[in-house]
Protein backbone atom coordinates (compact mmCIF):
# COMPACT_ATOMS: atom_id res chain seq x y z
CA UNK A 1 0.00 0.00 0.00
CA UNK A 2 1.35 3.35 -0.93
CA UNK A 3 0.42 6.54 1.48
CA UNK A 4 1.68 9.79 1.62
CA UNK A 5 2.79 12.16 4.19
CA UNK A 6 3.49 15.75 4.61
CA UNK A 7 6.82 17.44 6.29
CA UNK A 8 8.72 20.34 5.50
CA UNK A 9 12.65 21.36 5.46
CA UNK A 10 14.42 24.52 5.89
CA UNK A 11 15.75 26.81 3.01
CA UNK A 12 17.57 29.79 4.45
CA UNK A 13 14.23 31.06 6.50
CA UNK A 14 11.66 30.04 4.80
CA UNK A 15 9.70 26.10 4.51
CA UNK A 16 9.60 24.13 1.75
CA UNK A 17 7.36 21.32 1.98
CA UNK A 18 8.34 17.69 1.93
CA UNK A 19 6.24 14.80 0.65
CA UNK A 20 7.03 11.28 2.29
CA UNK A 21 5.88 8.52 0.41
CA UNK A 22 5.67 5.29 1.95
CA UNK A 23 5.32 2.14 -0.14
CA UNK A 24 4.50 -1.11 1.53
CA UNK A 25 5.22 -4.51 -0.55
CA UNK A 26 6.00 -8.49 0.27
CA UNK A 27 9.72 -8.95 1.86
CA UNK A 28 11.46 -7.58 4.98
CA UNK A 29 13.73 -4.87 3.49
CA UNK A 30 13.70 -1.39 4.46
CA UNK A 31 14.86 1.76 2.00
CA UNK A 32 15.27 5.33 2.92
CA UNK A 33 15.53 7.60 -0.36
CA UNK A 34 15.91 10.79 -1.34
CA UNK A 35 18.51 12.79 0.13
CA UNK A 36 18.53 11.86 3.99
CA UNK A 37 21.01 13.13 6.00
CA UNK A 38 22.51 10.69 8.84
CA UNK A 39 20.34 11.64 11.45
CA UNK A 40 16.76 10.88 9.05
CA UNK A 41 18.76 7.61 8.27
CA UNK A 42 18.85 6.69 12.13
CA UNK A 43 15.52 7.59 12.45
CA UNK A 44 14.56 3.95 11.76
CA UNK A 45 15.75 2.55 15.25
CA UNK A 46 14.25 5.53 17.17
CA UNK A 47 10.19 4.30 15.12
CA UNK A 48 11.17 0.67 16.11
CA UNK A 49 11.64 1.31 19.70
CA UNK A 50 8.95 3.78 20.22
CA UNK A 51 6.00 2.12 18.55
CA UNK A 52 7.38 -1.01 20.54
CA UNK A 53 6.95 1.22 24.02
CA UNK A 54 3.86 2.15 22.96
CA UNK A 55 2.19 -1.06 22.29
CA UNK A 56 2.57 -1.52 18.19
CA UNK A 57 4.72 -3.04 16.09
CA UNK A 58 7.10 -2.29 13.46
CA UNK A 59 5.60 -4.29 10.14
CA UNK A 60 7.29 -7.02 8.80
CA UNK A 61 7.13 -5.96 5.53
CA UNK A 62 9.15 -4.68 3.13
CA UNK A 63 8.94 -0.88 3.18
CA UNK A 64 10.49 1.72 0.65
CA UNK A 65 10.00 5.37 1.48
CA UNK A 66 10.71 8.33 -0.82
CA UNK A 67 11.50 11.88 0.65
CA UNK A 68 10.77 14.29 -2.66
CA UNK A 69 11.94 16.52 -4.04
CA UNK A 70 14.70 14.15 -3.93
CA UNK A 71 17.22 17.24 -4.53
CA UNK A 72 16.35 19.12 -1.52
CA UNK A 73 19.21 17.95 1.43
CA UNK A 74 16.44 16.38 4.23
CA UNK A 75 18.07 16.78 8.08
CA UNK A 76 17.94 16.28 11.67
CA UNK A 77 15.32 14.17 13.31
CA UNK A 78 12.68 16.36 13.11
CA UNK A 79 11.25 14.07 10.35
CA UNK A 80 10.75 10.75 12.75
CA UNK A 81 7.42 11.35 13.46
CA UNK A 82 6.19 11.81 9.15
CA UNK A 83 8.19 8.56 8.72
CA UNK A 84 6.68 6.53 11.80
CA UNK A 85 3.28 7.91 10.65
CA UNK A 86 3.89 6.92 6.97
CA UNK A 87 5.25 3.15 7.92
CA UNK A 88 1.52 2.41 10.19
CA UNK A 89 -0.21 4.33 7.62
CA UNK A 90 1.15 1.83 4.56
CA UNK A 91 0.68 -1.33 6.81
CA UNK A 92 -3.09 -0.43 7.62
CA UNK A 93 -2.13 0.29 11.30
CA UNK A 94 -3.93 3.95 11.52
CA UNK A 95 -6.23 5.29 8.92
CA UNK A 96 -4.44 7.28 5.84
CA UNK A 97 -7.57 9.25 4.83
CA UNK A 98 -6.72 12.10 7.19
CA UNK A 99 -2.94 12.26 6.54
CA UNK A 100 -2.66 14.77 3.46
CA UNK A 101 -4.87 17.67 5.70
CA UNK A 102 -1.92 17.70 8.44
CA UNK A 103 1.34 18.31 8.10
CA UNK A 104 3.54 16.64 10.66
CA UNK A 105 7.01 17.04 11.98
CA UNK A 106 8.46 16.21 15.70
CA UNK A 107 11.60 13.83 16.94
CA UNK A 108 11.11 10.61 18.75
CA UNK A 109 12.71 9.37 21.82
CA UNK A 110 12.89 6.11 22.55
CA UNK A 111 9.84 5.99 24.41
CA UNK A 112 7.89 7.57 22.27
CA UNK A 113 8.04 11.23 23.51
CA UNK A 114 8.06 14.24 21.13
CA UNK A 115 10.92 16.57 21.12
CA UNK A 116 11.07 20.31 19.86
CA UNK A 117 12.44 20.86 17.05
CA UNK A 118 13.49 24.18 15.17
CA UNK A 119 11.68 25.93 12.47
CA UNK A 120 8.22 25.25 13.61
CA UNK A 121 7.21 29.46 12.94
CA UNK A 122 8.20 29.17 8.84
CA UNK A 123 6.59 25.55 8.60
CA UNK A 124 3.55 27.09 10.05
CA UNK A 125 2.96 30.04 7.25
CA UNK A 126 4.28 26.99 4.26
CA UNK A 127 1.22 25.09 5.94
CA UNK A 128 -1.13 27.71 5.89
CA UNK A 129 -0.32 28.96 2.23
CA UNK A 130 -0.40 25.46 1.27
CA UNK A 131 -3.67 24.79 2.63
CA UNK A 132 -3.56 22.49 4.91
CA UNK A 133 -6.22 22.59 7.69
CA UNK A 134 -3.47 21.98 10.19
CA UNK A 135 -0.05 21.51 11.78
CA UNK A 136 1.23 18.08 14.86
CA UNK A 137 4.19 19.81 16.61
CA UNK A 138 5.75 19.08 19.66
CA UNK A 139 3.97 20.37 22.48
CA UNK A 140 6.26 22.51 23.26
CA UNK A 141 6.60 24.36 19.62
CA UNK A 142 2.44 24.85 19.67
CA UNK A 143 2.41 28.18 20.92
CA UNK A 144 5.30 29.49 18.44
CA UNK A 145 3.44 27.86 15.35
CA UNK A 146 -0.10 29.06 17.01
CA UNK A 147 0.54 32.91 15.98
CA UNK A 148 -0.32 31.98 12.65
CA UNK A 149 -4.04 32.22 12.48
CA UNK A 150 -6.04 30.27 9.95
CA UNK A 151 -4.56 26.99 11.29
CA UNK A 152 -5.21 24.66 13.74
CA UNK A 153 -1.94 23.68 15.59
CA UNK A 154 -1.51 20.29 17.37
CA UNK A 155 0.69 19.86 19.93
CA UNK A 156 1.42 16.73 21.10
CA UNK A 157 3.63 14.89 23.65
CA UNK A 158 3.50 11.18 22.47
CA UNK A 159 3.46 9.42 19.35
CA UNK A 160 0.33 7.63 20.70
CA UNK A 161 -1.89 10.58 20.77
CA UNK A 162 -0.98 11.57 17.08
CA UNK A 163 -1.95 7.90 16.18
CA UNK A 164 -5.20 7.41 17.83
CA UNK A 165 -6.07 11.39 16.09
CA UNK A 166 -5.66 9.76 12.81
CA UNK A 167 -7.78 6.47 13.95
CA UNK A 168 -10.39 8.73 14.89
CA UNK A 169 -10.10 7.28 19.07
CA UNK A 170 -9.17 10.77 20.46
CA UNK A 171 -9.68 14.82 19.97
CA UNK A 172 -6.72 16.89 19.91
CA UNK A 173 -7.39 20.52 21.23
CA UNK A 174 -5.94 23.08 18.80
CA UNK A 175 -3.66 25.51 20.44
CA UNK A 176 -4.86 28.92 20.81
CA UNK A 177 -2.66 32.53 21.39
CA UNK A 178 -4.17 36.10 21.40
CA UNK A 179 -0.82 37.01 19.28
CA UNK A 180 -1.94 40.95 19.32
CA UNK A 181 -2.93 41.01 22.59
CA UNK A 182 0.33 39.03 24.04
CA UNK A 183 2.56 40.90 21.58
CA UNK A 184 1.61 44.37 22.53
CA UNK A 185 1.49 43.53 26.67
CA UNK A 186 5.58 42.57 26.92
CA UNK A 187 6.50 45.65 24.26
CA UNK A 188 6.92 48.12 26.66
CA UNK A 189 9.11 45.99 29.47
CA UNK A 190 12.84 46.20 29.99
CA UNK A 191 15.83 45.21 32.44
CA UNK A 192 17.63 48.42 31.50
CA UNK A 193 16.64 52.42 31.27
CA UNK A 194 18.40 55.18 30.46
CA UNK A 195 17.32 56.78 33.91
CA UNK A 196 19.99 54.63 35.29
CA UNK A 197 22.87 55.79 33.51
CA UNK A 198 24.47 59.19 35.44
CA UNK A 199 25.80 62.08 33.72
CA UNK A 200 27.13 61.54 29.80
CA UNK A 201 24.36 63.45 28.71
CA UNK A 202 26.61 64.26 25.04
CA UNK A 203 26.72 60.44 24.61
CA UNK A 204 23.11 59.78 25.29
CA UNK A 205 22.35 62.30 22.95
CA UNK A 206 24.15 60.80 20.17
CA UNK A 207 22.12 57.19 20.76
CA UNK A 208 19.09 58.96 20.57
CA UNK A 209 20.06 60.73 17.47
CA UNK A 210 21.48 57.05 16.28
CA UNK A 211 18.25 55.12 17.15
CA UNK A 212 16.25 58.54 15.67
CA UNK A 213 17.59 57.62 11.87
CA UNK A 214 19.12 54.40 12.34
CA UNK A 215 22.26 55.36 12.44
CA UNK A 216 25.36 52.79 13.25
CA UNK A 217 27.44 53.87 15.89
CA UNK A 218 31.00 54.27 17.25
CA UNK A 219 31.61 54.80 21.31
CA UNK A 220 35.54 55.89 21.60
CA UNK A 221 36.42 55.69 25.39
CA UNK A 222 38.56 54.60 28.58
CA UNK A 223 37.67 51.17 30.21
CA UNK A 224 34.71 52.04 32.87
CA UNK A 225 33.49 54.78 30.81
CA UNK A 226 30.35 53.22 30.50
CA UNK A 227 30.49 52.50 26.63
CA UNK A 228 28.53 48.90 27.17
CA UNK A 229 26.36 49.84 30.11
CA UNK A 230 24.91 52.87 27.78
CA UNK A 231 24.59 50.30 24.41
CA UNK A 232 22.78 47.88 26.56
CA UNK A 233 19.91 50.39 26.82
CA UNK A 234 19.91 51.46 23.55
CA UNK A 235 17.05 48.74 22.52
CA UNK A 236 14.92 50.38 25.19
CA UNK A 237 14.42 53.67 23.03
CA UNK A 238 14.31 52.35 20.02
CA UNK A 239 10.73 51.88 18.19
CA UNK A 240 8.49 49.09 19.16
CA UNK A 241 8.60 46.78 16.35
CA UNK A 242 5.61 46.25 14.06
CA UNK A 243 4.03 42.79 13.79
CA UNK A 244 5.44 42.49 10.50
CA UNK A 245 9.10 42.85 11.86
CA UNK A 246 8.31 40.68 14.56
CA UNK A 247 7.43 38.10 12.42
CA UNK A 248 10.32 38.17 10.45
CA UNK A 249 12.63 38.30 12.96
CA UNK A 250 10.70 35.70 15.15
CA UNK A 251 11.36 33.05 11.88
CA UNK A 252 14.88 33.83 12.03
CA UNK A 253 14.96 32.60 15.55
CA UNK A 254 13.18 29.43 15.20
CA UNK A 255 14.98 28.55 12.09
CA UNK A 256 18.35 29.02 14.46
CA UNK A 257 16.54 27.23 17.56
CA UNK A 258 17.23 30.32 19.79
CA UNK A 259 13.41 30.55 20.54
CA UNK A 260 12.69 29.41 24.32
CA UNK A 261 10.27 26.98 24.73
CA UNK A 262 6.64 27.71 25.11
CA UNK A 263 7.49 31.24 23.62
CA UNK A 264 5.61 33.10 21.00
CA UNK A 265 6.21 36.34 18.90
CA UNK A 266 9.18 37.97 19.87
CA UNK A 267 8.44 41.78 21.30
CA UNK A 268 10.77 43.39 21.54
CA UNK A 269 14.18 44.46 18.99
CA UNK A 270 17.15 41.71 19.29
CA UNK A 271 20.38 42.28 21.19
CA UNK A 272 22.97 40.27 19.89
CA UNK A 273 26.92 41.06 21.56
CA UNK A 274 28.81 38.50 20.24
CA UNK A 275 32.62 37.52 21.83
CA UNK A 276 35.56 39.05 19.65
CA UNK A 277 36.76 35.41 19.06
CA UNK A 278 33.84 35.03 16.86
CA UNK A 279 34.39 33.62 13.58
CA UNK A 280 33.13 34.38 10.20
CA UNK A 281 30.73 32.17 9.63
CA UNK A 282 29.17 32.63 13.27
CA UNK A 283 28.79 35.94 12.06
CA UNK A 284 27.63 36.20 8.40
CA UNK A 285 25.77 32.52 9.19
CA UNK A 286 26.62 28.89 7.02
CA UNK A 287 28.29 26.57 8.45
CA UNK A 288 27.65 22.45 7.30
CA UNK A 289 24.03 22.51 7.90
CA UNK A 290 22.83 26.26 7.03
CA UNK A 291 22.13 28.17 9.83
CA UNK A 292 21.24 32.05 10.38
CA UNK A 293 24.39 34.73 12.06
CA UNK A 294 24.82 36.88 14.22
CA UNK A 295 24.11 39.43 11.75
CA UNK A 296 20.54 37.61 11.00
CA UNK A 297 19.77 37.49 14.75
CA UNK A 298 20.10 40.78 14.95
CA UNK A 299 17.70 41.43 11.91
CA UNK A 300 15.27 45.00 12.81
CA UNK A 301 17.47 45.13 16.51
CA UNK A 302 21.16 45.77 17.15
CA UNK A 303 24.46 44.17 16.74
CA UNK A 304 26.90 45.71 19.33
CA UNK A 305 30.43 44.71 19.00
CA UNK A 306 32.54 45.42 22.07
CA UNK A 307 36.16 46.13 21.71
CA UNK A 308 36.03 46.33 17.75
CA UNK A 309 40.05 46.28 17.08
CA UNK A 310 39.67 43.05 19.54
CA UNK A 311 38.21 41.36 16.19
CA UNK A 312 39.85 39.73 13.55
CA UNK A 313 40.13 41.84 10.71
CA UNK A 314 38.76 39.30 8.54
CA UNK A 315 35.84 39.17 10.45
CA UNK A 316 34.90 42.84 10.73
CA UNK A 317 35.49 42.81 6.83
CA UNK A 318 32.44 40.95 6.13
CA UNK A 319 30.15 43.55 7.93
CA UNK A 320 30.68 45.76 4.78
CA UNK A 321 28.61 44.32 2.27
CA UNK A 322 25.08 43.28 4.86
CA UNK A 323 26.05 46.90 6.04
CA UNK A 324 24.80 48.34 2.75
CA UNK A 325 23.06 45.47 1.35
CA UNK A 326 20.56 44.75 4.69
CA UNK A 327 20.77 41.05 3.90
CA UNK A 328 23.43 38.17 3.60
CA UNK A 329 23.86 35.81 0.80
CA UNK A 330 25.61 32.44 1.83
CA UNK A 331 26.79 30.35 -1.38
CA UNK A 332 28.73 27.63 -1.15
CA UNK A 333 28.78 24.44 -3.91
CA UNK A 334 26.10 22.25 -2.64
CA UNK A 335 23.46 25.12 -1.66
CA UNK A 336 22.74 28.82 -1.69
CA UNK A 337 20.79 30.94 1.08
CA UNK A 338 19.60 34.77 1.85
CA UNK A 339 19.43 35.90 5.52
CA UNK A 340 17.58 39.35 5.84
CA UNK A 341 20.47 41.45 7.92
CA UNK A 342 18.82 44.81 8.93
CA UNK A 343 20.63 45.92 11.47
CA UNK A 344 21.93 48.53 13.52
CA UNK A 345 25.70 48.26 14.14
CA UNK A 346 26.77 49.55 17.58
CA UNK A 347 30.40 49.54 18.45
CA UNK A 348 32.80 50.80 21.33
CA UNK A 349 36.42 50.56 21.80
CA UNK A 350 39.19 52.09 23.44
CA UNK A 351 41.22 54.96 22.23
CA UNK A 352 44.43 53.21 22.63
CA UNK A 353 46.17 49.90 23.54
CA UNK A 354 46.58 50.73 27.35
CA UNK A 355 43.23 52.57 27.05
CA UNK A 356 43.67 56.09 28.52
CA UNK A 357 44.78 58.18 25.61
CA UNK A 358 43.21 61.46 25.98
CA UNK A 359 41.82 60.62 29.60
CA UNK A 360 41.45 63.81 31.37
CA UNK A 361 43.40 62.22 34.81
CA UNK A 362 45.22 59.48 33.90
CA UNK A 363 48.49 59.30 31.43
CA UNK A 364 48.68 57.09 28.14
CA UNK A 365 51.85 54.75 28.43
CA UNK A 366 51.19 54.06 24.82
CA UNK A 367 54.59 54.82 22.25
CA UNK A 368 54.47 57.40 19.64
CA UNK A 369 51.89 55.79 16.42
CA UNK A 370 50.38 52.89 18.29
CA UNK A 371 47.22 54.79 18.94
CA UNK A 372 47.02 55.40 15.17
CA UNK A 373 48.09 51.31 14.86
CA UNK A 374 45.52 50.53 16.97
CA UNK A 375 42.57 52.08 15.64
CA UNK A 376 44.25 51.23 12.14
CA UNK A 377 43.17 47.80 12.99
CA UNK A 378 39.37 49.16 11.66
CA UNK A 379 39.14 49.59 8.10
CA UNK A 380 38.23 52.97 6.73
CA UNK A 381 36.04 51.13 4.13
CA UNK A 382 34.11 49.89 7.58
CA UNK A 383 34.09 53.17 9.07
CA UNK A 384 32.97 54.66 5.92
CA UNK A 385 29.49 52.98 6.94
CA UNK A 386 29.46 53.97 10.62
CA UNK A 387 27.71 57.56 10.85
CA UNK A 388 28.02 58.57 14.00
CA UNK A 389 31.38 58.77 16.26
CA UNK A 390 31.15 59.74 19.55
CA UNK A 391 33.95 59.61 22.06
CA UNK A 392 33.36 59.17 25.50
CA UNK A 393 35.08 60.55 28.62
CA UNK A 394 34.68 58.96 32.47
CA UNK A 395 32.23 60.51 34.55
CA UNK A 396 33.60 62.88 37.47
CA UNK A 397 32.65 61.88 40.83
CA UNK A 398 29.87 64.89 41.61
CA UNK A 399 27.66 63.28 38.62
CA UNK A 400 28.16 58.96 39.99
CA UNK A 401 27.17 60.25 43.32
CA UNK A 402 23.79 62.49 42.49
CA UNK A 403 20.80 60.58 43.64
CA UNK A 404 18.57 62.45 41.23
CA UNK A 405 17.85 60.40 38.42
CA UNK A 406 18.15 60.86 34.33
CA UNK A 407 15.79 61.26 31.49
CA UNK A 408 13.94 57.66 31.83
CA UNK A 409 14.32 55.63 28.24
CA UNK A 410 10.18 56.16 27.83
CA UNK A 411 10.69 60.00 27.55
CA UNK A 412 13.44 59.47 24.55
CA UNK A 413 11.65 56.99 22.94
CA UNK A 414 8.89 58.93 22.32
CA UNK A 415 11.00 61.78 20.35
CA UNK A 416 12.34 59.02 18.79
CA UNK A 417 8.96 57.26 17.57
CA UNK A 418 8.09 60.70 16.47
CA UNK A 419 11.10 61.31 14.44
CA UNK A 420 10.72 57.57 13.10
CA UNK A 421 6.81 58.36 12.13
CA UNK A 422 8.35 61.48 9.92
CA UNK A 423 10.94 59.05 8.01
CA UNK A 424 8.08 56.84 7.10
CA UNK A 425 6.22 59.41 5.96
CA UNK A 426 9.44 60.75 3.54
CA UNK A 427 9.95 57.76 2.20
CA UNK A 428 6.76 55.61 1.61
CA UNK A 429 6.88 55.96 -1.67
CA UNK A 430 10.46 54.77 -1.59
CA UNK A 431 10.71 50.60 -1.30
CA UNK A 432 13.07 49.75 1.17
CA UNK A 433 14.19 52.53 2.43
CA UNK A 434 12.91 53.54 6.00
CA UNK A 435 14.76 55.36 7.90
CA UNK A 436 17.16 58.28 7.08
CA UNK A 437 20.14 56.00 7.39
CA UNK A 438 19.30 54.16 4.22
CA UNK A 439 19.06 57.22 1.91
CA UNK A 440 21.31 57.23 -1.01
CA UNK A 441 22.57 60.11 -3.09
CA UNK A 442 19.63 61.18 -4.76
CA UNK A 443 17.94 61.30 -1.08
CA UNK A 444 20.02 63.41 -0.02
CA UNK A 445 19.57 66.02 -2.90
CA UNK A 446 16.11 65.82 -2.26
CA UNK A 447 15.42 65.99 1.37
CA UNK A 448 18.98 66.66 3.31
CA UNK A 449 20.22 69.91 1.30
CA UNK A 450 21.30 72.49 3.63
CA UNK A 451 20.87 76.47 3.07
CA UNK A 452 24.26 78.61 1.66
CA UNK A 453 24.92 79.33 5.57
CA UNK A 454 24.67 75.86 6.48
CA UNK A 455 26.49 74.61 3.03
CA UNK A 456 29.53 77.78 4.32
CA UNK A 457 29.51 75.90 7.92
CA UNK A 458 30.06 72.64 6.77
CA UNK A 459 32.88 73.59 3.57
CA UNK A 460 34.71 75.54 6.54
CA UNK A 461 34.20 72.76 9.36
CA UNK A 462 35.24 70.18 6.16
CA UNK A 463 38.71 72.76 5.55
CA UNK A 464 39.43 73.10 9.00
CA UNK A 465 38.80 69.98 11.11
CA UNK A 466 40.57 67.80 7.90
CA UNK A 467 37.47 66.25 7.69
CA UNK A 468 37.70 63.02 5.09
CA UNK A 469 35.24 63.08 1.82
CA UNK A 470 33.49 60.50 2.91
CA UNK A 471 32.13 62.24 6.04
CA UNK A 472 30.33 64.64 3.81
CA UNK A 473 27.20 62.67 3.09
CA UNK A 474 26.83 60.91 6.51
CA UNK A 475 26.79 64.27 8.24
CA UNK A 476 24.03 65.49 6.24
CA UNK A 477 22.06 62.18 7.16
CA UNK A 478 23.02 62.83 10.52
CA UNK A 479 21.72 66.28 10.36
CA UNK A 480 18.50 65.29 8.78
CA UNK A 481 17.46 62.95 11.58
CA UNK A 482 18.81 65.91 14.13
CA UNK A 483 16.16 68.24 12.01
CA UNK A 484 13.57 65.63 12.47
CA UNK A 485 13.95 65.14 16.23
CA UNK A 486 13.08 69.17 16.16
CA UNK A 487 10.19 68.86 13.90
CA UNK A 488 11.72 70.97 11.41
CA UNK A 489 11.13 70.41 7.87
CA UNK A 490 14.62 72.58 6.85
CA UNK A 491 18.35 71.49 8.50
CA UNK A 492 19.47 74.34 9.97
CA UNK A 493 23.43 75.44 10.54
CA UNK A 494 22.95 74.30 14.45
CA UNK A 495 22.13 70.65 13.03
CA UNK A 496 24.69 70.81 11.06
CA UNK A 497 26.90 72.01 13.47
CA UNK A 498 25.81 68.75 16.17
CA UNK A 499 25.88 66.23 13.54
CA UNK A 500 29.86 67.51 12.32
CA UNK A 501 30.76 66.83 16.09
CA UNK A 502 30.42 63.25 15.61
CA UNK A 503 32.57 62.70 13.17
CA UNK A 504 35.36 62.50 16.27
CA UNK A 505 37.53 59.63 13.83
CA UNK A 506 37.39 61.37 10.94
CA UNK A 507 39.64 64.22 12.10
CA UNK A 508 43.26 64.22 10.67
CA UNK A 509 45.52 63.34 13.18
CA UNK A 510 43.03 62.49 16.29
CA UNK A 511 44.85 60.18 17.21
CA UNK A 512 48.56 62.33 17.39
Amino acid sequence: MLVKVFGAAMQGVDATIITIEVNSSRGCMFYLVGLPDSAVKESHRRIISALKENGYKMPSTSLTINMAPADIRKEGAAYDLPLAIGILAASETIASDKLSKYLVMGELSLDGTIQPIKGVLPMAIKAREDGFTGLIIPQQNAREAAVVNNLQVYGVTNIKEVIEFFNNERELEPTIVNTREEFFTSQNIYDFDFAEVKGQENVKRALEVAAAGGHNIIMVGAPGSGKSMMAKRLPSILPPLSLRESLETTKIHSVAGKLSRNSSLISKRPFRDPHHTISQVALVGGGTYPQPGEISLAHNGVLFMDELPEFNRSVLEVLRQPLEDRNITVSRVKWTVDYPASFMLVASMNPCPCGYYNHPTKDCVCNPGQVQKYLNKVSGPLLDRIDIQVEIVPVPFEKISDKRQSEASELIRNRVIAARQIQEERYKDYPGIHCNAQMGSKHLAIYAQPDEVGLERLKTAMERLNLSARAYDRILKVARTIADLEGSESIRPDHLGEAISYRNLDRENWAG
